[in-house]
């Protein structure tokens, strides 16, 4: 049996949720409208698989929403070349902290960033 292991992604979103979207607009007083707004995530499934997922408004088997409703509408494409360099983690805690360290790492670069 293999071992669950995390992937890290990046998805581009289109601009609109910097001018429609209000939490995500306070959370990003860095942004100076030059780079992108991207969201950043960490998943057990490939990030193509997840970033489909989050697009088609995925609901378990328990019934939970596991799409984020920012993706859903704003969500363009994924961004490999942001993500990439990162390698597959084998914890879901040491991924919850690469997304975090990643999102706020992008924040740095002026980009506006979401993560949870």
């Amino acid at each position: 049996m293999s071992k669950t292991q995390y992937h890290i992604y990046v998805i581009e979103l289109s601009k609109k949720v910097f001018t429609e979207h209000r939490r995500f607009r306070e959370a990003n007083p860095q942004f100076n409208g030059v780079l992108e707004c991207l969201y950043v995530g960490m998943t057990s499934k490939t990030p193509k698989e997840r970033f489909e997922q989050h697009k088609s408004g995925y609901i378990n088997k328990k019934g939970y929403n596991l799409s984020s409703a920012i993706v859903k509408k704003y969500g363009s494409y994924l961004r490999p070349s942001l993500y990439n360099h990162i390698k597959p983690l084998n914890t879901w805690a040491e991924a919850l902290e690469m997304e975090k360290t990643l999102a706020l790492e992008l924040r740095r670069k002026r980009y506006a960033v979401w993560f949870n």
